[in-house]
């Protein structure tokens, strides 16, 4: 096991000296060195975590125009993913019997952020120690993802199977950069689903000593103006946050960043009201945005919040949803304001909290059905509960939602049993 532990530390030494576009390739390279093995791939999941794209770094593999999408619904990457447990299986050949090589796949993940898998073909069933070997290689592989996709676009290019719309670029960049964080104590994780013409949906989270943040906003409008007011937000809210404010001046700053950005609209139209008028219906209404914010202390699990106008939460408990109804105060940017209101969440251990914006609730036609769904999903990881959620407004949109479809899932802590994954039933993915 000491070799083992060596083998991995040389690995990473290596990857680390290679250029950051070739650090998967040099890995693979290494990998199948060592475990004789012929074919060495990792896979990428996409922005949707509806699919992956093979991506070994090689020269080789093309360039971004062609990316070959692996749509993952009832594949044998989608039960690795959601289990996040390896695979092994005889490789067979077309019409004949077994080749005698083996196909290993791992989970290449990081604190519940399923980054992709990797692949391997080898000439022989691994032992336990082996097997052992390729899961931590995974693991590392996660890592060097990680540091490397800072310096190059390669990583990003995997994530894409079409070209984003500048309004989508723009909203992706104001998205964490990991969709699921697991930490021990709790589990957060997010989806959205945009629509054709981009809605402003956001949502984001961080940690600090004694907190987890989170947020969840919606800005008003569509396409690049509705991005740009989202950047506002979000820039506003993260300012903040990062300053050591509390909830209600983060909320007072976004507030005050959209009124100004009102102002300034006006202002570039001139004093003409109709014109204004006009001119805002024309980007999508008024300027504003709606949010809500929470901090959740890390000791004590105590809860508050602010709510700008936006969707109530659900909370499951026990095996009932329920809606939250907190007092709703006015949207970021809506004048003139008397303030927000720090409110508290009765928070329990085992909840989940489901955020979402109301491009979640639209398409299901009534709450009743998102509700009926969040229950089925109940014991899902929050990964997998918010890939349903969205795969869910998909369906029942026809795949073209009229407005971004965006939610947050809270397990508070994380459980202490693992948690069942959904149930198989050809190539459907049906709740438990």
């Amino acid at each position: 096991m000491a070799d083992e532990r060596a083998w991995l530390g040389e690995l990473l030494t290596s990857v680390e000296s290679a250029p950051p576009e070739s650090a998967v390739a040099v890995l693979a390279e290494l990998l199948a060195r060592r475990l004789a093995a012929t074919e060495v791939s990792f896979l990428i999941t996409d922005l949707g975590g509806k699919a992956v794209v093979r991506l070994t770094g090689t020269a080789a593999e093309g360039g971004p125009e062609r990316p070959r999408r692996i749509e993952l619904r009832g594949t044998v990457y989608d039960r690795v993913i959601r289990s996040q447990q390896a695979h092994v299986a005889s490789v067979e050949r077309e019409g004949g019997p077994g080749s005698g090589l083996v196909q290993v796949i791992a989970p290449v993940s990081d604190r519940g952020d399923a980054i992709g898998l990797l692949e391997l073909t080898v000439p022989a069933r691994p032992d336990r120690q082996t097997l052992q070997l390729i899961v931590e290689a995974a693991h590392a592989l996660a890592y060097v993802v990680i540091v490397n996709r800072r310096f190059t676009d390669l990583y990003e290019w995997g994530r894409r199977t079409t070209r984003l719309s500048l309004a989508a670029e723009i909203q992706h960049r104001l998205l964490p950069d990991s969709f699921t964080c697991e930490t021990g104590r709790f589990i957060v994780a997010g989806a959205m689903e945009p629509s054709a013409d981009i809605g402003g949906d956001t949502f984001d989270y961080t940690l600090d000593r004694h907190a987890l943040h989170l947020s969840l906003t919606d800005a008003m409008g569509h396409d690049v103006q509705a991005a740009l007011l989202a950047t506002m937000v979000v820039g506003a809210l993260r300012n903040a946050r990062r300053a050591g404010s509390s909830l209600l001046d983060q909320a007072q700053d976004a507030h005050e960043a959209v009124a100004d950005y009102a102002d300034r609209a006006h202002q570039a139209f001139g004093d003409q009201s109709e014109q204004v008028r006009q001119a805002l219906v024309q980007h999508g209404g008024q300027v504003m945005a709606t949010g809500q914010l929470l901090r959740v202390s890390l000791d004590t699990g105590r809860t508050t919040f602010v709510n700008a106008g936006h969707v109530w939460p659900l909370r499951l408990r026990d095996g009932q949803v329920e809606e939250i109804t907190p007092q709703v105060d006015l949207p970021f940017g809506v004048t003139p304001n008397p303030g927000y209101r720090l409110q508290t969440l009765d928070l329990r251990q085992g909840d989940r909290l489901v955020m979402l914006t109301d491009g979640m609730l639209e398409p299901h036609g009534t709450e009743a059905n998102l509700s009926d769904l969040i229950r089925q999903t109940g014991e899902w990881h929050p990964r997998d509960a918010v890939r349903a959620f969205t795969e869910a407004v998909l369906g029942v949109s026809n795949h073209d939602p009229r407005d971004d479809a965006t939610v947050l899932c809270l397990d508070w802590p994380a459980p202490d049993a693992a948690y069942a994954g959904p149930r198989t039933s050809g190539n459907q993915t049906m709740p438990s």
